[in-house]
């Protein structure tokens, strides 16, 4: 099947009983817009239904033809899970994720009627989802593998085009890295990402995270070592010397997941707002 890019506000069937509706939220965060799957006919489930818009929650309903059974989540983040609480009432249907955390980034009207954990199974006569538990982006992020057809649905842990960030303290670099080598351990034929298009080559672009990300983590260390006592704000223009300067804020939230790694594992240490290497 050919992979058509996403548009907001247009619906694919990317493959055999999964349909992809774009929500018209584009931007630098979210890409062309978050993109909610909806997996089945008869009895639908939906993931990722997305920010709290009107247009999109109709639309939404309309291709379901009221036949949803489960919203699900990948994570709380607010262009993700808003419109679940319209459509919940709209349509009754089950409300399956992880509850938000309290980091002041995350969408608190998400209340789920079960909380997932790793290893579940939602099944119907037309799919089966398995539940991974992938924290790293967010403490409470589930990526879904389709059974029958072995794509990895996979949220905001891997997207396409682009990293994402790590937004500590609720995002973590050494979980993010730890849920990135578990899913190696899978059978991924593609990754339907929560942005972005499909991605025919998984394992190639999960090595490549897990290889860009650890490389970035050396800079990190080699460019603290090279400046010692060095706040944030002026380490970000060292390791992130590479990314436009506008993107820098951004680039200062992963910066600081690296360095909390590093302090993790002995090699780093904060002296007021200044990073040193430990002897």
């Amino acid at each position: 099947m050919k992979n058509i890019p996403p548009i907001p506000g247009e619906v694919h069937q990317i493959k055999s009983g999964i349909r992809r509706l774009t929500a018209p939220n584009p931007g630098l965060m979210t890409g062309p817009g978050t993109n909610t799957y909806i997996f089945g006919e008869k009895k639908i489930a939906i993931l990722d239904p997305g920010p709290d818009i009107h247009e999109h929650i109709e639309r939404i309903l309309e291709l379901a033809k009221g036949n949803i059974f489960w919203i699900l989540v990948t994570h709380t983040h607010p262009d993700h899970s808003p419109a679940v609480l319209s459509l919940a009432k709209a349509t009754g249907a089950e409300v399956l994720g992880i509850s938000p955390p309290h980091d002041g980034h995350q969408d608190m009207t998400f209340s789920p009627d079960r909380e997932l954990k790793e290893g579940d199974l939602l099944s119907t006569e037309e799919f089966e989802l398995k539940v991974i538990h992938t924290p790293g982006h967010a403490s409470n992020h589930l990526c879904y593998l389709h059974n029958q057809h072995q794509w990895l649905f996979t949220g905001d842990h891997i997207m396409d085009g682009s990293t994402v960030v790590i937004n500590p303290p609720d995002g973590k670099m050494s979980d993010y890295l730890n849920s990135m080598t578990k899913l190696k351990e899978r059978s991924i034929n593609a990754i339907a990402p929560g942005h972005g298009s499909i991605i025919k080559n998984p394992y190639e672009v999960i090595e490549w995270i897990i290889k860009h990300r650890l490389e970035r983590e050396k800079i990190v260390l080699e460019s603290v070592k090279q400046n010692p006592n060095i706040n944030l704000k002026n380490l970000v223009t060292l390791v992130y010397a590479d990314v436009e300067k506008y993107l820098h804020p951004l680039a200062e939230r992963s910066l600081l997941a690296h360095l909390l790694k590093l302090q993790e594992d002995d090699l780093v240490k904060l002296n007021g707002d200044q990073w040193e290497l430990i002897p």
